[in-house]
């Protein structure tokens, strides 16, 4: 018969011993998936959102949000802003509820409320910019792209875009009757 003795110095021996296989299965566990990661798997290219991510989360609905170290314009066909928080919901080939992303067009900034793959192999993803789907190349968005910090001419290109949409509205239609109260030479 084996008889164990313990003496007081054999005892953190012992729970060493006994943590080493814990540490190992532990150890093995791997890391939760990148951002990047999870948007290839849902058939979404990789370069959707910048480098600079700093936390990822998303919940069993698809729900999501990224932070980024900071705010800033990453360059396509045409240039695309990241607010610091962006957030969406996921499902396979498209992100709807978007919020966090806005596109330029011309000298106006627009945000994306949705963004859409149909057909991988078109080669076309769609960005939904509230009027009208924008269509672009699907290589462009084939890694993060690097991002520049925001300017303030992102927020003066959307107080230009809300002005005209909720407050100049009055003063449009205000110019418009004065035009046809003094002929068609004023404006």
């Amino acid at each position: 018969m084996l008889l164990l003795q313990f003496t007081s110095n054999s005892i953190p021996i012992l729970c060493f011993l006994l943590l080493i296989p814990i540490m190992i299965l532990t150890s093995d566990s791997k890391p939760p998936p990148s951002v990047y990661e999870v948007l290839r798997a849902h058939g979404l290219p990789m370069g959707l959102l910048p480098k600079g991510v700093t936390k990822f989360e998303i919940d069993e609905g698809g729900r999501f949000q990224v932070h980024l170290d900071q705010a800033c314009n990453a360059k396509f066909e045409s240039e695309l802003h990241y607010d610091r928080n962006v957030s969406g919901t996921l499902s396979y080939g498209r992100i709807g509820a978007l919020s966090g992303i806005s596109a330029q067009e011309l000298f106006l900034w627009f945000p994306v409320k949705g963004i859409r793959v149909d057909v991988p192999s078109s080669g076309i993803i769609y960005f939904d910019v509230g009027v009208v789907y924008k269509q672009f190349s699907l290589s462009l968005f084939e890694t993060p792209p690097d991002c520049t910090a925001a300017t303030a001419d992102v927020d003066g290109g959307r107080l230009i875009i809300d002005a005209v949409s909720k407050s100049n509205l009055g003063k449009l239609r205000y110019g418009l009757g004065q035009e046809q109260h003094f002929g068609r030479d004023f404006v």
